[in-house]
């Protein structure tokens, strides 16, 4: 009960607004503003600067230029594994999909057709699947790669809700990343079929994909999908796939069989992108 109270606010504020002025806050070029917003940042979350690319705050134009900063080549080497972690993050939860259920904190679950968009058939490929859902800190680096080899399929963004993805949401409001805003991106795979879903959340102004650029806003409040012939977009395992511009989650989504999870893998653990996520299952 204390969880429901805590996140109460979040149903009254206005979230959609406060994305859009964060949003334009971010995008801003603001001059020395825009550098005293990014050095206070990286004070207050404690963010690494010695790994990215550039690590001097006074390079970036704007925020959402430090918040999507590359790495430096080599620090986050590819483990040789099936599947690497897409992400920088925290495990969330993963495992099993229980039928058509994803588990997301102790009483919430939400369905694999919810989380799609709607998409019965598409979702009954992953019926008795397996699941992970990586929480991203604002700390964290914020692009996202693949998991292994793929080639895309479809692209659907789904409207929805804009609440936090912090652990204590995902623990206070059902079904949250069913609920919330986001991008589902449907892979095939030497394995079978792959979703990777960005989650939108407060004050995530975008999301993007290098292969469209960025796909919110618009926010029209209608389902949109893209299709993609065979071939017109492929990308290897550790390829970077998109980016959040502040942060979120991700949700990924295998058919059932398919692997086993690294052991060493346990819920609110830290991970990289580029450790080994998973083998195949014997």
């Amino acid at each position: 009960m204390s969880e429901r109270l805590d996140v109460l606010p979040q149903y009254l504020l206005p979230k959609q607004a406060l994305t859009r002025f964060a949003g334009l806050v971010a995008s801003a070029k603001a001059g020395g503003t825009t550098t005293a917003l990014i050095r206070w940042f990286i004070g207050k979350y404690g963010v690494d600067m010695s790994e990215a690319a550039d690590p001097d705050p006074a390079h970036y134009a704007s925020f959402n230029e430090f918040f999507t900063r590359a790495l430096r080549p080599g620090v986050r080497p590819l483990a040789p594994a099936e599947w690497v972690c897409p992400v920088d993050g925290a495990i969330s939860q993963f495992g099993a999909i229980e039928r058509d259920q994803i588990f997301q904190a102790k009483g919430h679950a939400y369905s694999t057709t919810a989380l799609v968009g709607g998409d019965a058939a598409l979702a009954a490929q992953f019926q008795d699947g397996h699941f992970a859902t990586i929480y991203l800190s604002p700390k964290d680096y914020h692009r996202i790669h693949m998991p292994c080899a793929g080639r895309l399929r479809r692209m659907i963004h789904v409207p929805g809700d804009l609440f936090s993805v912090n652990p204590t949401t995902a623990r206070g409001v059902p079904g949250l990343f069913a609920r919330n805003e986001r991008v589902v991106c449907v892979f095939d795979t030497a394995h079978g079929p792959f979703v990777q879903v960005l989650v939108g959340a407060t004050i995530v102004g975008s999301m993007a994909t290098v292969w469209h650029g960025v796909v919110n806003p618009p926010r029209p409040g209608n389902l949109r999908e893209w299709t993609y012939a065979d071939g017109q977009v492929t990308l290897e395992r550790g390829a970077e796939m998109g980016r959040f511009l502040l942060g979120s989650t991700v949700v990924l989504l295998w058919p059932r069989g398919t692997l086993r999870f690294n052991p060493h893998w346990a819920p609110a653990g830290p991970v990289r992108m580029g450790e080994a996520m998973a083998e195949k299952a014997t």
